[in-house]
């Protein structure tokens, strides 16, 4: 196993497009850190620097206490899994699986029992002789996953492996290389766009923005404290709420007005955001996941307006309601209980406790804390 460090890389290529910008990040020795983002944030230009793949415009990158910035990438000791599988077609699966070994000239032998070793680990040895038209998607992954293993490598990369997979088929192959990475305890570096796959694999989740890290932590502490409001927007499905509020003083306390409703913020909550104290008569953006807002029954609303758009998923109801305070990010999403009569056009009340808000500054859009 090996630790990974990213110590203040950038990236330009031709024309001046900037990729990565400073990137600092630190990969513990086993764990499995995902790098999430939208398109061109810079997570697959991260990992291809760390392969050998792309150079490094700046900084340094190292894997365990060696610097690999000029070390070619077949000397790099890490073990690469694409999106497209990268599969030989006229090849079986068990010389597509010990590919990497006949090219360090291993002995026969040895390459068919380490072949056969990882097939059965990936339950695909009953696979050997197919070659991979005959395979089925997942088979083809589990293929990729075996030629990356049979290497015994340092650290394993993997580059949006799972994206061409169907919804079902995608949801089990999350498990099973979660699962393979608890077997196998190595490192392993994952890309995604998804964020559901990020929160639901990753031992801790990195956001990039436009080359830069926003923020990395535990996926549940990226859920519940986001740092800065694109990470409150980017994770969370449905997305958090983003409403332009203004904090006002009512004596000595402290008053948060969303649109034609207004409020004291709680005693508890300036305990912990004093600088919300400081913020009397300015701007804020208040955060609020769709699961904090209920139906107001008869306490007094936090929101209200016209349901939009009602989503019935069974479990739950979704309701989209266009409220008189301005939204960031459009209509203001609830999370509701499916017994809530709530129907396209009507009026919907909501309620909040303000104890699960989240405050931003609208300049520099970092969390107020």
């Amino acid at each position: 196993m090996a630790s990974i460090h990213f110590e203040g890389v950038g990236k330009v290529f031709g024309g001046g497009t900037v990729a990565l910008e400073e990137f600092d990040l630190d990969v513990e020795d086993g764990e499995f850190m995902v790098l999430v983002g939208p398109s061109g944030s810079g997570k697959s230009t991260a990992l291809r620097i760390l392969a050998g793949l792309e150079d490094a415009t700046s900084g340094t990158v190292r894997i365990g206490e060696r610097v690999v910035n000029d070390v070619e990438p077949k000397d790099r000791d890490v073990a690469m899994v694409f999106q497209s599988y990268a599969l030989y077609p006229h090849m079986t699966v068990q010389d597509n699986i010990g590919f990497p070994l006949r090219m360090r000239r291993e002995q026969k032998a040895s390459i068919r029992e380490r072949v056969h070793r990882t097939a059965g680990r990936l339950d695909i040895d009953g696979l050997l002789e197919r070659r991979p038209r005959h395979l089925s998607g997942g088979q083809r992954q589990r293929v990729a996953l075996g030629r990356a293993i049979v290497r015994d490598p340092q650290a394993y990369l993997m580059d949006e492996p799972l994206s061409n997979l169907d919804a079902k088929l995608r949801v089990e192959m999350r498990e099973y290389v979660a699962d393979l990475h608890r077997r196998l305890d190595k490192t392993i570096v994952y890309v995604t766009h998804d964020q559901v796959e990020a929160m639901t694999m990753g031992d801790r989740v990195a956001v990039l923005r436009d080359g830069r890290l926003e923020q990395v932590d535990a996926p549940q502490t990226l859920y519940d404290r986001p740092a800065s409001l694109f990470v409150a927007a980017f994770i969370g499905s449905p997305a958090m709420n983003l409403l332009r509020g203004r904090l006002g003083g009512e004596g000595a306390r402290c008053v948060l007005e969303l649109g034609s409703h207004q409020g004291p913020l709680p005693d508890e909550l300036l305990e912990r955001r004093p600088a919300l104290m400081r913020r009397a008569g300015e701007e804020v953006v208040v955060g609020i996941r769709p699961e904090a807002l209920s139906a107001a029954g008869r306490a007094r609303p936090t929101l209200e307006g016209e349901v939009k758009l009602v989503e019935s998923l069974g479990s739950e109801v979704l309701a989209h309601v266009e409220v008189d305070a301005v939204s960031v990010r459009g209509r203001v999403v609830a999370r509701l209980d499916p017994t809530v009569p709530v129907a396209k056009g009507e009026r919907l009340a909501l309620v909040a406790d303000p104890r699960r808000f989240h405050f931003f500054d609208p300049q520099t859009e970092r969390v107020l804390g």
